[in-house]
């Protein structure tokens, strides 16, 4: 009997799949070596195949997409709740072939190497900055044991990094002296790591137009707009701007019953990177909108009425909805009063 679904649970090495007829019957049931995959679904008919999309889960894609076949990668969460009673590979295979036929299932778009790659930048960005932060707390405690503290900032930093240096600072015995050294040398290492990567990122920048539309954004520069870019595969695929910034996690958490609404905290599900940039690029402009209130309108009245950070999430939101219209329909971003004029 010929295969239609497949629902294959990928890993490290071990493969499970689960095939069904067109009449539901289960035709193949069988765990594959990592070498073996491309081997099987060569000899398959072109069909449809589900996955979760995972790690890898991108790259096994683009190989089945290339043999014919049609893949649909899911969100884990939501293929969990068909898997039927304990969980092994035979039973979410099982679950992933039940799942992936389900109308209102939702699909995450494949992406492809160049947008991984892409993303792999401002992961990589991410960690250093991690790394420097640590870097930059340690030095701060160590130098803390012996009485030496500066005032926070790069300018603090830089006394720091001044003491250290200096052979006439009779406060820094000779071991803590070698030792800070080094960490100040991971330091500025890692320091011009970030730079090689920033620019990366800026002539990815440079050379996509929807990115360039979304830094016209408030509150979204380049690393805002390149990861925009990146993440998102097809924003059609959202409804409306709604949809995607509850995809980022930028709208309340619903615990409604009856016909009364309730609403709570966000619900910080989907791509924390993302909600991270926005958030921060938000904070930014609340600052800039204090300084000059009457050039921001909406937020001074905001501000009046709602905590800082309340209003920043709320921004936030309205940034992820701004950016999801200029990638769908085009465009550049107006002033309100530009628009209202339009």
């Amino acid at each position: 009997m010929q295969i239609t679904t497949i629902g294959l649970d990928i890993a490290k090495n071990v493969f499970q799949v689960h095939g069904i007829d067109a009449v539901e019957n289960v035709v193949v049931r069988k765990q594959l070596r990592r070498g073996q995959v491309l081997a099987f679904f060569k000899a398959v008919p072109p069909c449809l195949v589900g996955m979760e999309a995972c790690a890898t889960a991108h790259y096994w894609a683009r190989e089945l997409t290339k043999l014919g076949h049609r893949v649909r990668l899911m969100p884990a969460k939501d293929v969990k709740a068909y898997v039927k009673r304990n969980k092994n590979d035979a039973a979410d295979a099982e679950a992933i072939c039940e799942a992936v036929r389900r109308p209102t299932m939702r699909f995450v778009g494949v992406k492809s190497a160049e947008q991984q790659g892409r993303l792999m930048q401002h992961r990589t960005r991410d960690l250093l900055m991690r790394q420097r932060t640590q870097v930059i707390n340690v030095l701060r405690a160590h130098l803390a044991e012996l009485g030496i503290t500066a005032a926070q900032g790069v300018e603090g930093l830089k006394e720091l990094l001044t003491i250290i240096a200096s052979d006439e600072d009779e406060r820094l015995p000779a071991d803590a002296q070698a030792s800070l050294i080094v960490l100040a040398a991971e330091l500025q290492a890692v320091q011009t790591l970030i730079g090689s990567i920033e620019k990366r990122i800026t002539v990815q920048h440079r050379g996509n137009e929807a990115s360039k539309r979304l830094e016209t954004i408030p509150g979204i520069g380049i690393v805002g707009a390149t990861a925009i870019t990146a993440t998102v595969t097809d924003p059609k695929a959202f409804r409306s701007g709604r949809d995607f910034a509850a995809w980022i996690g930028l709208v309340p958490r619903q615990d409604s019953t009856g016909g009364k609404q309730k609403l709570g905290h966000i619900s910080k599900q989907g791509d924390r990177y993302l909600r991270r940039i926005l958030v921060v690029g938000a904070i930014a402009v609340l600052q800039r909108a204090r300084q000059q209130p009457k050039k921001y309108p909406w937020l001074t009245q905001l501000l009046a009425r709602k905590p800082f950070k309340v209003v920043a999430v709320a921004l936030a939101n309205k940034m992820a909805r701004i950016a999801w219209a200029l990638l769908a329909k085009g465009g550049t971003y107006r002033a309100p009063k530009l628009a209202a004029a339009a």
